[in-house]
C-alpha cells in the first residue's frame, strides 16, 4: 500500500515540477539572448560576408513587430525573422511541415540547412538566418544592394529606412544592447509634467493630445531619451521646431516646441540617451519662427510602428520610470 502511494506522489511531483523546470532551463536572461544572438549573427557572417549588422538589424525589426502585434506569433527562439509554412514549404508543397531540403527546393520553398544537420527547419535559429542570409546574397553585400533585397522583401519604403537605421546604429556602436532610456531633461533643472496624453486640443482644429508637456525654463537642454537615428528635424506649424528620434524597438520619440537645435545634430546621424538635441522653448502654432504663443515646455510623444501603420501611445508611465531611474543613478 505504500509503495502505491509512493509511486503516486512521486508521479504527480513529476506532473507538477518537470515542466516548471523545463520552463526555468529554457527560459535565458536578456543578456544571454543578446549574447547568443550576436555568436549567430558573427558566425553568419564568417560564412557568406554579409556584415552581422545587417542581419541583426532585419531581425530586431522583425522581433519588434512579433512584440507589437497580435496576429503573428511572439518570437520563442533566439532568432525572431519569420516564415510562414507556404513560404518555407512551398505553396504547393503537401507537406506543409517538410524539413527535406530537396523536396523543399522542388515545390519552390525558401527553406535552407543552416546548421548542417541535412534538416530545413522552420523554427531552428541558424536555418531561419541562414535563409534569409541566401535572400540576401542574391542581391550583393553592400548597403545599396541590402536596401534593394529589403525593398523587395518588405515592399514598404518606410520598412526600409527603418532596418537601414537599425543597422546604422549596431555598426556605429558595435553592440546589440541599445535599450537604454533617460529623462529628456536634465534632473537638475525645474520642471513639472502631468498626464496629459488624449487631452482634447483646438488649435488648427480639435484633436487629442498625442504626448505629454513638460513645463520648464526657456532654453533648459532637451535631450535624447535613447539610441536612435535622427528621423526628423524641422518645423511644424503645431510642434515648432521639433526633432524625431526612431529607437531599436521601431518607436519613434517625439519633441516639439524647442526653443532651436544643437548645431552638430544632423538628419540621419546616431544619438544616445543623454546626448543634447535641443532646448524647451515656447515655438508653433503658426509659421515657421511664431513663438510665444503659450508657456515654454517639451511636448514629447511616443509613436509605435508595426510595420503596416503608426500610432500614438501614452508616454508618461516611461517619463517616470525614466526619472526615477535618473534621480537613483545620480
Amino acid at each position: 500500500m505504500f509503495k502505491k502511494w509512493f509511486f503516486i506522489l512521486c508521479l504527480l511531483t513529476a506532473i507538477i515540477i518537470k515542466p516548471s523546470s523545463i520552463f526555468a532551463e529554457q527560459k535565458i536572461s536578456d543578456e544571454e539572448m543578446l549574447k547568443k544572438r550576436m555568436e549567430l549573427f558573427q558566425k553568419m557572417e564568417a560564412a557568406t560576408q554579409i556584415p552581422w549588422y545587417y542581419l541583426a538589424a532585419v531581425d530586431q525589426y522583425e522581433r519588434s513587430l512579433r512584440l507589437s502585434r497580435k496576429d503573428i506569433p511572439e518570437p520563442k527562439g533566439v532568432i525572431s525573422i519569420r516564415y510562414t509554412t507556404e513560404e518555407w514549404s512551398g505553396a504547393e508543397n503537401p507537406n506543409q511541415d517538410d524539413q527535406n531540403k530537396g523536396s523543399i527546393a522542388l515545390f519552390n520553398g525558401v527553406g535552407k540547412d543552416g546548421n548542417g544537420d541535412g534538416k530545413a527547419d522552420r523554427l531552428n535559429d541558424e536555418d531561419i538566418l541562414a535563409t534569409f542570409a541566401d535572400y540576401l546574397l542574391q542581391f550583393g553585400v553592400y548597403d545599396d544592394n541590402f536596401r534593394i533585397a529589403l525593398w523587395k522583401h518588405y515592399k514598404r519604403d518606410k520598412t526600409v529606412s527603418i532596418i537601414m537605421g537599425k543597422a546604422k546604429l549596431y555598426k556605429t556602436y558595435g553592440k546589440l544592447d541599445l535599450n537604454q532610456k533617460t529623462f529628456p531633461l536634465p534632473l537638475g533643472h525645474n520642471f513639472s509634467y502631468n498626464n496629459t496624453w488624449g487631452d482634447a486640443r483646438g488649435w488648427g482644429g480639435r484633436r487629442i493630445h498625442e504626448g505629454t508637456d513638460i513645463f520648464a525654463d526657456y532654453g533648459v537642454p532637451v535631450r535624447s531619451t535613447c539610441y536612435g537615428i535622427v528621423e526628423m528635424k524641422g518645423w511644424n506649424r503645431y510642434g515648432g521646431w521639433r526633432i524625431g528620434i526612431r529607437d531599436i524597438n521601431n518607436t519613434y520619440h517625439y519633441f516639439a516646441h524647442l526653443s532651436g537645435f544643437s548645431k552638430e545634430l544632423k538628419l540621419g546621424q546616431t544619438v544616445e540617451p543623454g546626448m543634447k538635441i535641443g532646448g524647451v522653448g515656447s515655438s508653433g502654432y503658426g509659421p515657421p519662427g511664431t513663438s510665444g504663443k503659450f508657456p515654454p515646455h517639451l511636448h514629447y510623444g511616443m509613436y509605435k510602428d508595426n510595420g503596416r501603420t503608426e500610432w500614438s501611445f501614452d508616454p508618461y508611465p516611461y517619463l517616470k520610470i525614466w526619472e526615477r531611474q535618473d534621480r537613483k543613478n545620480r
